[in-house]
């Protein structure tokens, strides 16, 4: 008996450890209406399910099964910069996008890593791969980081980025350090609704209702968000994760009619658990509808198995909930992986 209880107080020990390696360096600055000197909280006011919740989760998941993919398009040839006045979208998969206006291109939450975690844990092994090489890449100007998650802030993406084409890189408060640590050097922080200038882009910082964590004592400790790219007369919403609100009602009023989104529609499963940080494929529609969106394309779903929901079911309840509300699929589009769409 003294054996065991050895073991499992090692366990705890240990894992304790681990967590804070792996914890990153808080953010310390002035008490806003969602940093309350220590953490930050969600718009929203919901928050994220804390510990308790994540071992019942765990204990009672009903995971659906994932599909056999075969012979998912990859693009084996090299990406071109775009014309002068051309914008073009590529959808890696996942939350990673090239996105090139003009002569920039920008990648938005890169990883082309087989695993989203700190080691290689099986479950969290990519189910299909990027839709385009990574040597296929044109050189990379701009890095934006919606927040410190593992599918999201990957290293070994980051490095290999940051060796090829040392970029700069754009997130929100409290992520510059990590950011740093793996290698790029020019990082700039925003917080929610600030902007700034890239070239002839502006960039700017838009609230989430998500959460951040890397370790185990880090939790809320550096800011997520979304991002609205400007070009000349063009805006695109590049909604990062996030869990439903009033939020993007208040962005639709604020900024009018976006051109295009990138809008969330998997990992949303049980609801009780992933509602205050994940949409689900109904709130992903109601949401293009809030920010008035031109055009919207479906993003984070079908690569890592991050909830109990698989792509098929997302991809059939996003159908109906377009179905629903009279949305054609030019206007809310399902983009393979590796395929560009062009905005006009």
């Amino acid at each position: 008996m003294l054996i065991i209880f050895l073991f499992i107080l090692s366990l705890v020990v240990l894992t304790l450890c681990i967590g804070k390696l792996l914890s990153t360096k808080p953010y310390h600055g002035p008490v806003t209406d969602h940093f309350n000197g220590h953490r930050f909280k969600n718009p929203s006011k919901r928050s994220a399910k804390g510990f308790k919740d994540v071992f019942k989760y765990i204990r009672k998941r009903q995971k659906d099964k994932w599909p056999k993919f075969e012979n998912p398009y990859v693009r084996k040839t090299k990406v071109e910069d775009a014309n002068e006045h051309e914008i073009k979208i590529h959808f890696v998969n996942h939350s990673s996008f090239l996105i090139q206006i003009g002569s920039v291109n920008i990648l938005t939450d890169p990883i082309w890593s087989e695993y989203c975690s700190p080691v290689p844990l099986p479950m969290l092994k990519r189910k299909r791969p990027p839709g385009i090489m990574f040597d296929k890449l044109p050189r990379i100007d701009l890095v934006l980081i919606s927040h410190n998650h593992y599918d999201h802030l990957d290293k070994k993406t980051i490095k290999r980025i940051t060796k090829t084409h040392d970029p700069m890189a754009i997130t929100c408060l409290g992520n510059a350090n990590t950011i740093k640590s793996m290698g790029i050097s020019s990082v700039l922080e925003l917080d929610w609704w600030q902007r700034n200038q890239f070239q002839n882009i502006e960039i700017e910082a838009v609230p989430a209702n998500h959460f951040s964590s890397r370790g185990t004592f880090d939790r809320n400790t550096s800011l997520w968000c979304g991002f609205i790219i400007r070009s000349g007369k063009k805006q695109i919403y590049f909604v990062g994760d996030t869990g439903y609100g009033s939020t993007f009602n208040t962005i639709g009023q604020k900024y009018g009619a976006m051109d295009l989104s990138l809008i969330p529609i998997g990992a949303y499963k049980p609801r009780w658990f992933m509602s205050p940080i994940h949409i689900s494929p109904q709130e992903a529609v109601q949401l293009h509808k809030d920010v008035k969106s031109k055009k919207s394309i479906a993003m984070h779903y079908g690569t890592f198995a991050l909830a109990d929901d698989s792509p098929d079911r997302a991809i059939n309840e996003f159908k109906t909930a377009r179905d629903l509300e009279s949305i054609s699929e030019d206007e809310f589009l399902i983009l393979e992986e590796g395929r560009c769409f062009q905005l006009t």
